[in-house]
């Protein structure tokens, strides 16, 4: 009887360990939760990029969009992805797509020199030095970019750098709110 018990905790950790590589089997490594999608961008405040400094001025992620669509990018100048995704962030400006940047865990001077030296892409810049906009909006890491539509719905989400030409004009046609019919008007 002693003996059998002394193999009970070897038995209940092989079948853990069974159990594990199971799960891990099934899992799909390349899932990226996107549990903000369909949901209000936070409102969380945060002081706005003037020149290298944080401040004086402040705004929250919502207001930061003005009514309209935007894509908000969450960035740091210490970020090699960013770094990458940069130039494709340049060409959607010159679109005239409205993306909002959310500096990162970074210190102000060190985004505007990353700014200075590849281009500023954003209509406006966002300073998250303690990363709470990241908790916000659910971040895994850096970049991240957020689609979000004219009423302040994350439409949709890119976990990475922007590469791929289809993932942005996902992220660019999913923004765009389908017309409305106006107050009195019948929809066809």
């Amino acid at each position: 009887m002693n003996r059998w018990l002394a193999l009970l905790p070897l038995v209940v950790l092989s079948a853990l360990a069974a159990l594990f590589i199971g799960w891990s089997l099934k899992r799909d490594p390349a899932f990226k939760p996107d549990a903000m999608v369909g949901q209000p961008i936070p409102e969380t405040v945060l002081p706005m990029l003037t020149g290298d400094s944080a401040g004086p001025g402040n705004l929250d992620l919502k207001t930061a969009g003005v009514g309209r669509p935007m894509l908000v990018n969450v960035f740091a100048s210490w970020c090699a992805p960013c770094r990458i995704e940069h130039p494709k962030l340049l060409a959607l400006k010159a679109r005239g797509i409205a993306v909002v940047g959310v500096a990162y865990k970074d210190e102000p001077v060190a985004t505007r020199a990353f700014l200075d030296e590849l281009g500023d892409p954003y209509s406006m810049v966002l300073v998250d030095r303690e990363g709470r906009a990241g908790l916000d909006l659910g971040i895994s890491g850096v970049p991240e970019t957020f689609a979000v539509d004219a009423m302040g719905r994350i439409t949709a989400k890119q976990s990475g750098p922007l590469l791929n030409d289809a993932d942005i004009e996902r992220l660019v046609a999913s923004m765009q709110a389908p017309p409305r019919p106006a107050p009195g008007e019948k929809s066809h």
